[in-house]
């Protein structure tokens, strides 16, 4: 009998490797993303001293209001805008774009795409 991993066991397996390669400074945080059957979330982390700067997510309330679903690509391109916002009011103005494993395609494209043109470099 083959023993094949779960999607969850290779996407944490893609996120360690990732996270080998990069980390977030204080001059460049690390904007990461994760997504569940239901929600999508992101967080600008400061890696040298492990804190969360800025977090946006489909469960805030101001969020969720203008939208019809919590789990499509309009609600990844909402927290997009939304996380940039909050980063651009606290003066951060470049991050390393964190995938969290997952693949660069639908939701994870529309949320780095949004927060690309709401002002954050990548």
């Amino acid at each position: 009998m083959v023993k094949k991993d779960s999607r969850k066991e290779i996407r944490v397996k893609k996120h360690k490797r990732l996270r080998n390669r990069f980390s977030g400074t204080a001059q460049r945080p690390r904007l990461a993303v994760f997504r569940s059957n239901n929600h999508i979330y992101a967080q600008i982390i400061d890696d040298t001293v492990g804190n969360t700067l800025v977090a946006a997510s489909t469960v805030e309330k101001e969020i969720k209001a203008g939208l019809e679903k919590t789990n499509d690509v309009a609600a990844a391109s909402a927290v997009g805008t939304a996380i940039a916002k909050k980063a651009l009011d606290k003066g951060i103005t470049e991050v390393v774009f964190d995938r969290g494993g997952f693949i660069y395609q639908g939701k994870i494209k529309a949320l780095a795409e949004a927060a690309r043109e709401a002002g954050l470099q990548f």
